[in-house]
């Protein structure tokens, strides 16, 4: 059993071992949540050479070595030689380090789930490394549930509470606020560009001084 837990990596230094496809995708994910980013292995794909080129990842292209954590905040292995895996999850585990082998959830003290981001929300599918296949056909199917309008409700909640304290509300007031705004589906609104129709909402639970395109845009 995994103790579910979402990180602040941002401007954490974390090292990737690996050159190929499933490297590159987990340091696509680290550099998307701000993470400093190495990566170390003798050759690269295409994929992590292109990533270089756009960002501020940094290639190391040799073979591990145990100093390369020296400094880290995590490392991830993503070789698919089991006792090159086996050595950096030993090198992490004497260092206290958060350590994932990918597709390997013996050797972590960390896994990675399967992720839904649409902005600021998030949504992790997780079997506990029993079956990453089934994770993976849960996130797709969300995914046609959960749209970009998630990401747009999230900034208008957001921006609702920034104006809401700025004011002085008492935050004991804001759950009973919120849990209104909630109730109507503010997601669908804003997919179908109810704007009208969410403006009146609005009003009705805050009043005026709060529309839809002011506090968006």
């Amino acid at each position: 059993m995994f103790y579910p837990v979402n990180l602040d990596i941002k401007e954490k230094q974390c090292l990737v071992v690996g050159g190929g496809s499933v490297a590159s995708r987990k340091a696509k994910t680290l550099m998307e949540c701000e993470a400093i980013v190495t990566v170390v292995s003798p050759e690269f794909s295409e994929a992590l050479k292109s990533l270089e080129l756009t960002s501020t990842i940094t290639l190391i292209p040799r073979p591990y070595q145990t100093s390369d954590l020296d400094k880290k905040f995590l490392v991830i292995g993503a070789t698919n030689d089991e006792k090159l895996n086996r050595r950096i999850n030993a090198d992490a585990e004497h260092r206290n380090m958060l350590c994932n082998i990918a597709d390997v959830p013996d050797i972590c003290n960390f896994i990675l789930p399967a992720i839904i981001r649409r902005g600021d929300f998030c949504l992790a599918v997780s079997t506990s490394g029993k079956s990453p296949a089934f994770a993976k056909k849960l996130r797709k199917d969300l995914e046609k549930t959960f749209g970009d309008e998630y990401a747009l409700f999230l900034s208008l909640m957001g921006e609702i509470r920034k104006k809401l304290l700025a004011e002085e509300h008492a935050p004991e007031a804001h759950k009973p606020i919120f849990e209104k705004l909630i109730s109507h589906n503010l997601p669908e609104m804003i997919k179908n560009n109810e704007k009208e129709r969410i403006n009146r909402i609005l009003f009705d639970v805050l009043g005026n001084g709060y529309t839809y395109d002011a506090l968006i845009n």
